[in-house]
């Protein structure tokens, strides 16, 4: 009798195993930062495609990632730096021939006070928001930014770190932190903070945000769909709107 269980236990788990994702599900896997550009393009293309319906996933780059790379449900992976692209499509996890670039953005130091106008200025400052380098992207983007300014050691008491920009820009906007380096998408979403300064372009990489299919995306006709709709012309005019650059 124990034997028959145990063998009607291990079927049960060999079926749910193998059970596909139901119809019409796309697993997004995205950029913190793409939030509110994401949630109005996958809105259009629910309202032309009824039948789908979309489970997202927003956080820092690396840690959505790491759980892609670990087995989490994942159609489109839609990174804000061309690293941890380069890392799932190292780890066999990324299509590599769906990858291409969806959006570009800038890096700028945002605050509900004045006493920062550029770089230099913040020494005078005690508290500084940054996304934790190893994960986000905008916080890797920061720090080398700092580093080639020559700021990084001076500064480093006096940085808080943040899970992902978003965070960054919440202690802001909350006044926990006297600034907090943010994208200029995210910086224009803010109802206290402002941009004190942008970024010198020419002490971080441009920011780039990397999209494809996952191995296992490759496979979702819808997920396929939604990827050529996030290519074309009329996902454009969304992007600009909420302040990203399209080329």
């Amino acid at each position: 009798m124990k034997h028959v269980v145990k063998m009607y236990v291990t079927v049960l788990c060999l079926l749910f195993l193998t059970v596909p994702a139901r119809a019409g599900e796309v697993n997004l896997s995205v950029a913190a930062s793409l939030k509110e550009v994401i949630n109005e393009l996958s809105a259009a293309y629910a309202k032309s495609n009824p039948s789908v319906r979309f489970l997202k996933n927003y956080g820092a780059s690396g840690a959505l990632a790491k759980q892609i790379e670990n087995g989490a449900p994942a159609d489109i992976f839609i990174s804000a730096n061309l690293e941890w692209m380069e890392y799932l499509k190292n780890k066999k996890s990324a299509d590599t021939a769906t990858i291409g670039t969806f959006a570009y953005n800038t890096l700028v130091f945002a605050g509900t006070t004045a006493k920062a106008s550029s770089l230099q200025d913040l020494s005078k400052l005690d508290r500084i928001a940054i996304g934790s380098p190893k994960s986000v992207p905008a916080g890797e983007y920061a720090m080398e930014a700092l580093k080639k300014a020559g700021l990084d050691k001076q500064l480093e008491k006096k940085l808080v770190m943040a899970k992902d920009v978003r965070e960054c820009l919440m202690y802001a906007e909350r006044g926990e932190v006297d600034g907090a380096f943010v994208y200029r998408t995210d910086a224009l979403q803010a109802k206290q903070a402002k941009i004190l300064f942008t970024v010198p372009q020419h002490l971080y990489p441009r920011v780039t945000y990397p999209m494809a299919l996952t191995v296992s995306g490759t496979r979702n006709s819808e997920a396929a769909g939604f990827m050529h709709f996030l290519k074309s012309s009329a996902a454009k005019p969304v992007l600009v709107k909420y302040g990203f650059d399209v080329k």
